[in-house]
């Protein structure tokens, strides 16, 4: 978009220099200020009346500004005053408004993950999620939503690569709502739908994942904007500062959904195989393991297989597995036949499992991250009714806290849109400041002094206020596409000044005091000052209003721009003449400046 903006200007710049002249004297060239009739009298049209109506009232204003700015440059405390106050005003803006990485667009879909109490088998989950899609009709009326789609259980091998890697187990799940043309927010339903899950389903886990492909994208593969990650090989510590972060995130103001993704109490069932004992019966770890294994995952977890069909080429896993109902109780499983493969040739019977080992059950963790090879555990959690700066700084504060608990080689990281976030914004205001001075510098050359573009780069921080204000006015927080609205309109706002500032440097040159000088550039630039900034506010209206599918992600572009040549136009015609006076007083005519031109 940048690179846009860039060429736009260019190809501007280029045609208002050949192309305009060109056309201007090709059609103005039978320009009539009126045209007598046959008994001599003047016949005006609609347009020609209308357009002196319109002379007529700019002129009045004319004077008005005219007289307004003689006064304001007589005075030598009003300016400075109005400019600070506008300025402390900004400052407390700057605090008020939130910061954001993109905004938010309305797709029409969400996808809600629902996991079930660790260990719940996949026929259980199944009832689950039929109770969840009840609630969530009752929530949407049929006028509304499109359809639903559940998908439970973890994908089959060949859709990973299409998974996002959030759906773990059995007892895991998305469901896929879609919207109709015409819907309330999506939001609105979001945080409806939070409120009636929790109530109804205390025990189950719900979390919110983005359904349109712009959100996807800015979160760079995660499931959520926030990621509190701890990494380190110190599990147990880990674990425990984990979840005491955990129990605080949630209680952050705007924070939705926080969960720790990974699965860590699981109900497991531990076998304990006696080693002598094993031995006496002519059996060993590798084959015991391989039975059980067998009896209760399928002979596919060991030794997978294939039956291809010859007719149309399609593979069938061909698997051998002891009937689910025959192991519904430890009795049974403890009765399972264990044996070497040569046992009958070596003279060993088959025994039963429960008589070379022991049973028990734990709490285990079925899911495990890395990052780096260091094992990890992850925080994710939504952003809701809350910028996402505020809610950064306060979980930075949470994080500090526990980064003194962590031993050595352990560390805490912040990623997902937080990140991103700070880096984006980071770049961008080195690239401004590069530009500002890179800009200073140009104009420095061009106007060979370096009090002349002092004056332009004085008037643009009402810009910058009037950015802010639009922002805080319109609700709207500080993002990259307003960030590049604020380029924008500084670059317009500066261009404006340029044009005020050289009309009073070539008036000086004729003789004129500053003070003159500055009063007759701001009562003639007056015209093309307000036309340019007239014309990008009307241009910006559309965008600003966030009209189309999604127009919020173009919305705080526009009102940037509108607040801010609003604000720098008011500074240019005000502010950089009074300054341009005072700055100029002191020095005689700048006939020497133009001497080397």
């Amino acid at each position: 978009m940048a690179l846009a903006v860039v060429f736009a200007m260019l190809a501007s710049y280029i045609l208002s220099r050949t192309l305009v002249p060109v056309l201007a004297a090709l059609l103005l060239a039978g320009e009539r200020h009126g045209e007598a009739g046959v008994d001599g009298s003047h016949r005006a049209s609609i347009f020609t009346r209308f357009s002196r109506s319109f002379e007529a009232g700019f002129e009045r204003l004319r004077d008005g500004y005219s007289v307004t700015l003689e006064k304001l440059i007589e005075s030598s405390w009003k300016v400075p005053a109005v400019a600070l106050t506008v300025l402390a005003i900004g400052g407390v803006l700057f605090s008020l408004v939130g910061r954001d990485f993109f905004p938010s667009v309305d797709a029409g879909e969400f996808k809600l993950h629902v996991r079930a109490p660790s260990g719940t088998r996949i026929e259980t989950t199944e009832h689950i999620f039929e109770d969840v899609e009840n609630t969530i009709r009752r929530v949407i009326p049929d006028s509304e939503r499109e359809l639903i789609i559940d998908d439970i259980g973890v994908p089959f091998r060949y859709a990973l690569p299409f998974d996002d890697g959030t759906t773990v187990a059995g007892n895991d799940g998305q469901i896929l709502v879609s919207l109709k043309e015409g819907h309330k927010p999506t939001a609105a339903y979001i945080k409806r739908l939070r409120d009636a899950l929790a109530r109804q389903f205390p025990d189950v886990t719900f979390y919110f994942q983005p359904g349109d492909i712009v959100t996807q994208i800015l979160n760079f593969g995660l499931p959520a904007p926030i990621d509190v990650r701890v990494v380190g090989y110190d599990k147990d510590n880990n674990l425990r500062i984990v979840k005491a972060m955990l129990d605080e995130v949630k209680h952050v103001v705007g924070v939705a959904d926080a969960h720790l993704h990974q699965i860590v109490d699981a109900p497991e069932l531990t076998v304990a195989i006696d080693r002598q004992r094993a031995q006496d019966l002519g059996l060993d770890m590798q084959s015991v393991a391989q039975n059980v294994m067998v009896a209760l995952a399928s002979s596919n977890t060991v030794t997978p297989n294939f039956w291809v069909d010859p007719n149309t080429g399609i593979q069938y896993p061909v698997a051998v597995q002891v009937p689910q109902y025959k192991l519904a109780s430890l009795s049974d499983v403890a009765g399972t036949l264990v044996g070497t493969r040569g046992a009958s040739a070596a003279g060993t019977v088959p025994t039963l499992l429960n008589n070379v080992a022991g049973f028990g059950r734990d709490a285990a963790q079925t899911v495990t991250s890395h990052s780096n090879i260091q094992p990890t555990f992850d925080i994710y959690a939504n952003v809701e009714g809350r910028d996402l700066g505020r809610i950064a700084a306060e979980i930075d504060r949470i994080v500090a806290k526990y980064r003194t608990e962590l031993h050595p080689g352990n560390e805490i990281v912040v990623e997902g849109q937080i990140d991103s976030m700070r880096s984006a914004f980071v770049q961008m205001g080195i690239g401004l400041l590069v530009a500002a001075v890179v800009v200073y510098l140009l104009m420095a050359v061009n106007f060979q002094s370096f009090v002349d573009p002092f004056v332009v780069v004085l008037g643009l921080p009402g810009a910058m206020v009037g950015i802010l204000f639009m922002l805080f006015a319109t609700g709207t927080s500080l993002s990259v596409p307003s960030l590049m609205g604020a380029i924008m309109s500084v670059g317009v706002a500066s261009a404006n000044s340029i044009l005020l500032v050289t009309f009073a440097k070539e008036q000086r040159a004729f003789g004129l005091s500053a003070r003159d000088a500055a009063v007759m550039a701001g009562r003639t630039r007056l015209r093309p000052i307000m036309m340019t900034a007239l014309a990008m506010i009307v241009g910006m209206i559309p965008m600003a209003l966030g009209l189309g599918d999604g127009g919020e992600q173009n919305a705080p572009l526009g009102r940037a721009v509108i607040g801010g040549l609003m604000f720098g136009t008011v500074a240019t015609l005000f502010l950089v003449p009074w300054l341009y006076s005072r700055l100029r007083k002191r020095e005689g005519r700048l006939l020497e400046d133009f001497a080397h031109v």
